[in-house]
Order: C-alpha cells, then structure tokens, then sequence
C-alpha cells in the first residue's frame, strides 16, 4: 500500500499564512484549512472575523480544534522530506569550504546566522542560544557565500523556495502576491455574482414580456373572435331572408300553375265540345291567358357581405392601433429609464445658431456671430452636436419642437463632414428625421421615407441602442412610435444632432429646447 507522501505534496498540506507545512493544522466553517498559530494571530490583528481565503465572515469566533487527520499527514510529510534531505546530503559531491570564524579567525565556522550576516566557530554563538533578541534569529549550517541567502532589497534572509524558478524567494513578496492573487479571486467572484444577477435580472424581465405578449394576444384573438362570429350572425341572417324570400316567390309561382293549370283544362273542354255556337260565345274569354305576375326580372340576388366584412375589419382594426398604443406606452417607459441629459456643444455650432446659456436650447439667428474657426464646427448648414458622446450601451433624450415649422433630429458619427452641403443619410453617419413646410415628415433613410404621422409631435425622444444597432424617433405626447432605423452597424462614437433650421422671417424662430429627464444612465464612455 502506498504510503500518503507518495501522492501528496506540500501544495496540498502548505498552510496559506505561513505558507509552510500545516503544525497543529484546523478547518473553519468554509471549509478551508490553516495552522491553529497562524489564523488566531491572524484573526487577533483584524478587525473582523472572517476567512483570510474567501473573506467569508463570522459572527463570533469558531471554536477551533486539531484537524488530526490533516496533522498526520503533515507529520508522514515532515518525516519524508527529513528522509530525502538526509539521503541528499549524503550524496552531495563536497561540502562547503572552510571559513573562519567571524570572531576567533582561528576556529573554522560551523554556523551562520543569517540575520547578522557572519558564520562563528561551535562557541561564538551561543548568545544566539541566551539572548531574548539573537534567539529570534536565523541560524543553519555553515554557507560559503552567505549572501546568496539574504534578500538585497530588504537586507533579510530568504525563507521560501519556488520550486518553478529553484531559487530561493523572499516571503514578504511572496505573502504580497498572495494577497493580489486573494483579491482578485474576490473580484472574480463578485464578477460572476453580478453576471448571475444580470441573468436573473433579464430572466425576469422575458417573463415580463411574455406575459404582457400573450396579455396583447388573447386581446387581439377575442376580437378577432368576436368580429368573426359577428360577421357569421349577419350572413347567416341574410342567407335565412334569402331563403323566405324564395319560398314565397315558390308558394306564388304554384299559385299561378294551379290557376293556368285550371284555365288549361277548360280550354281542352270547349276544344272538343261540337256545340260551334257555343264556343264562339264564350270564345272573348278564351283568348287570352288569365292574370299572372310577371316573373322576368324577378331573382335571387346573392348579398355582398362586403361591406359587412369591411366594417368588422375596421373595428379589428381600431383594436389593434389601441393594443399598439398600449405596446408603446410600454416600451417608452423602459427607455426613459436610459435618459441622460444633454447639453449642447458651442464649438460645434453653427455662427448664425444661438444658443441658451446652459446648453439646452438653440435657434437660428439673422447675424453670424464672429466665432473662433475650428474643424469640429459646421460652417454651412445651421447645425450643432450635444457635448456628450456615447460608444456603447442605450441612450435617450427629449426634445421640444413644438411652435417650429421645420427642425432636424437624430444622431451623427464623429467622423461626419462639417463643411459645406451636408447630405443626411446612415451612409454619411447621420440617422435623422426631419419635419419640412410644417406638416412634411421625412425619415432620412436611403431612400427617404416619407411619414404620415396622425398628429404633429410636440415633443420627440429619440432612443439609440448602440449593441443593436438601432435609432428610434417617438411622439412623447402621443406615446406613438414615428420610425426606426434598424440592423445598423455603429464603429465610432455617436453624438445628439440637431438643427432648429431658418427662421424663416420669424416663421420658424422659436427654439428646439432639451427637455430635462427623470432618469440617468450610468457606465457609458463618455
């Protein structure tokens, strides 16, 4: 039977405080394992009680005792590494040579201290063995070259050995690791902590969804449902008028068949009848057929269902465009709650553009102002950017537009070109719409799509997800959606864009005004 040190190794039976083999070793309640030493003194000089591994913290002091199973272990170790030692020393080619004594010079040194730096003859240190002070010292066998076991930066003798490196290393430096090592274990566990949470997080919110989906869906299949059944009830109701309708035309028709079936046998009557007199005197009544309806034009006309059909359609309809509004109103809560607020950039505007002295409002101007010409400024089209530019995550703001007969919004790249005509497309790093003459809404997509909204927005959001690539206009008041661009691909950072337009001889003066917002988003690069 193999014996336990051919499979352990000083790894698995090292205590993480002193970073030696375990003497007197004990668990603590999370399972990990130090000397009893080691861990009281580590817990007499903190402040808290808790584990040095995970930080795992406790509310009194456990109760500690002798793992006896891991000391055996440490002590079969201990034996084993004292065997292996021996056998080495044995094998070694030639011992150290000679030195003298630091003190004596005439003895020949059997200790050194690798505190005090020197090697003594058998007598000389024996103040190491007496002296409070020198006992705390480190004392082995004679070295020839005695720096090679004391730390130049700390001017200390060295106390561990790396096994990777096979060199000696300095325990402060190594207890330093340690702790960067410990440390970042803890942020790696809280990394997952948090990771776990978000999944939690997102794993509630798809329920939430879901649920609102499905509430949406039994809405729109009950109307669905209850159109249908309706638009069956009417059809059914004409089909049974049809049906009357025919079954008195019939009972009239055989009315008529029996009357010209009667004046038919007594016109084959007088037919055979060899009184000539008498046929020519009832003959004036004969000649003709008697009274019947005329049935030409009459028919069963089939009914147009229509009208009926259009009329279910309508109200389906009506009761989707109210489920949509009620998705929207939804879906504008949640990105509000990615609002962030805005200023306006006065580098970036225009010299004819005027802007409020906190940033949040801009107009256009009848005089250009003299101001410093910089590349970041536009300096044809009456434009300007926010100062706050985003290159990941979810943002939103508001904007006023109301009073204004034409204004462009939305957000550009940081590469846009600023000089001269400026064309408005995602190809040119601009994702915009625009309001013209008052009531032209415009998409400025590649091709521009026009929009027919039902009212003029007087407060537009505009919401971008960087991640998926998407820019969404809303109606604030309305709590409609305008339009989105979709399946972008954003490489730079993004910045707000705006332009309040001509003023158009007072027409078109009044500003384009930030809204402030309720809600901040944090973590972006701004």
């Amino acid at each position: 039977m193999a014996s336990s040190s051919s499979f352990l190794c000083e790894d698995q039976l090292q205590c993480s405080i002193c970073l030696d083999v375990f003497t007197d070793p004990v668990s603590t309640p999370c399972g990990h394992n130090f000397c009893m030493i080691c861990i009281k003194k580590y817990w007499d000089t903190s402040s808290t009680c808790q584990c040095p591994v995970c930080k795992e913290s406790f509310f009194k002091r456990p109760d500690l005792r002798v793992n006896t199973f891991i000391s055996g272990l440490a002590l079969e170790f201990k034996k084993s590494v004292q065997v292996k030692s021996s056998s080495a020393a044995e094998q070694l080619p030639s011992k150290p040579k000679n030195v003298n004594c630091a003190f004596c010079t005439r003895e020949k040194s059997l200790r050194s201290c690798l505190d005090c730096g020197v090697s003594y003859c058998n007598t000389h240190p024996m103040p190491h063995r007496t002296v409070a002070k020198l006992k705390r010292h480190k004392l082995i066998d004679h070295v020839e070259n005695l720096e090679d076991y004391i730390c130049q930066k700390q001017e200390k003798h060295l106390k561990m050995f790396c096994r990777h490196d096979q060199m000696c290393v300095c325990q402060k430096n190594l207890r330093k690791t340690q702790a960067e090592v410990q440390q970042m274990i803890v942020e790696h566990l809280n990394k997952i902590k948090k990771i776990k949470l978000s999944v939690e997080l997102n794993q509630k919110n798809t329920e939430k969804e879901k649920a609102d989906s499905m509430k949406v869906f039994r809405s729109l299949m009950s109307c669905i449902e209850r159109n249908q059944a309706e638009l069956f009830k009417v059809i059914e109701e004409k089909q049974r008028a049809a049906e009357h309708q025919a079954e008195e035309f019939i009972k009239d028709l055989k009315q008529e068949i029996v009357e010209l079936k009667r004046k038919n046998a007594e016109l084959e009557q007088i037919s055979k009848t060899e009184d000539h007199l008498h046929r020519l005197q009832i003959h004036p009544s004969l000649c003709s057929p008697p009274p019947t309806k005329n049935w030409t034009d009459t028919k069963i006309n089939p009914h147009l269902n229509v009208e009926t059909l259009r009329r279910a359609l309508s109200q389906l309809q009506e009761t989707l465009n109210m489920e949509m509004e009620k998705i929207v109103e939804i879906e504008l809560k949640k990105i509000q709650k990615h609002a962030v607020n805005v200023t306006l950039d006065p580098d970036t505007a225009h010299p004819k553009l005027i802007l409020s002295e906190d940033g949040t409002q801009v107009q256009h101007g009848d005089n250009r102002q003299n101001l410093p010409d910089n590349p970041k400024r536009f300096n044809h089209c009456v434009n300007v950017l926010g100062k706050q530019r985003f290159s990941s995550g979810r943002f939103y703001y508001e904007v006023q537009v109301s009073q204004k007969t034409d204004w462009t919004l939305g957000v550009a790249k940081e590469s846009i070109n600023r000089r001269g005509m400026i064309t408005l497309t995602p190809e040119t790093g601009y994702w915009c719409m625009w309001l013209r003459n008052k009531t032209e809404y415009m998409a400025c997509d590649y091709p521009r799509v026009l929009l027919t909204l039902k009212q003029a927005p007087q407060k537009v959001g505009v919401f971008v997800d960087y991640e998926e690539g998407l820019v969404s206009f809303y109606d604030v008041d309305a709590r409609s959606h305008i339009y989105s661009f979709t399946d972008q691909s954003f490489t730079e950072k993004l910045y707000p864009y705006f332009s309040p337009c001509n003023h158009k001889e007072g027409k078109n003066s009044a500003p384009l005004v930030i809204k402030p917002t309720l809600h901040r988003i944090q973590n972006y690069c701004l």
